[in-house]
C-alpha cells in the first residue's frame, strides 16, 4: 500500500518533527495511528500549518474497492478546496471540530458527526477550536483523482 504519486506534495525535512507533535496530541487522546503509510502533506505550497494535513492510511484496496484513513489537522489548518472525479468519501469526526465547506455551503461538524461527500463535490475542511481527527472511508485513492482549486497544487 504505497502512495508514490503524493511525494512531490509531501514535506520531507520537517516530517519527523511534525509527526512527533501529532503523536503527542493523539496519545493524549488515548489513540494510536497506523504507521505503514503516513503522509505529511503541504500540497507543495510550503505553508503546512495553514494549508496541509497528516494522513494515516489504514487501507487503500484498489482491487477490492475501498480506502480508510485518518486525517489529522492542527488548529486552523485547512485541507484546500478540491474535488474527486472517482472517489466518493464519507467523513466521521473522531476528535475536535471541523468547519466543512461543500458545494458552496459551510457548516461545523463535531465529534461523532458523519458527512458523505459526493463524487465531484468541491470541498475543503479546517480544524476549529483545537486540533481535529477525521476518519475517511471512501472508494480507493488513485493518482490524479484529487483536483485542487488552487492551480499551484493541481492534481494529486
Amino acid at each position: 500500500m504505497k502512495a508514490d504519486w503524493t511525494e512531490e506534495k509531501e514535506l520531507k525535512e520537517e516530517k519527523e518533527k511534525i509527526l512527533r507533535e501529532v503523536e503527542e496530541i493523539i496519545s493524549k487522546w488515548g489513540l494510536k495511528m497506523p504507521k505503514e503509510v503516513c503522509l505529511v502533506l503541504d500540497f507543495g505550497l510550503g505553508d503546512f500549518y495553514n494549508q496541509g494535513l497528516v494522513e494515516f492510511w489504514v487501507a487503500n484496496e484498489e482491487k477490492e474497492g475501498y480506502c480508510g484513513k485518518f486525517l489529522f489537522l492542527f488548529e486552523k489548518q485547512t485541507c484546500p478546496s478540491h474535488f474527486h472525479r472517482f472517489k466518493h468519501e464519507t467523513f466521521f469526526v473522531v476528535k475536535g471540530k471541523v468547519k466543512m465547506k461543500a458545494d458552496g455551503k459551510e457548516f461545523i461538524m463535531a465529534e461523532g458527526d458523519v458527512f458523505p461527500m459526493k463524487q465531484g463535490a468541491l470541498h475543503s475542511f479546517q480544524a476549529v477550536e483545537g486540533p481535529a481527527l477525521i476518519l475517511e472511508v471512501s472508494k480507493p485513492c488513485v493518482p490524479k483523482d484529487s483536483i485542487f482549486e488552487d492551480e499551484r497544487i493541481g492534481e494529486l
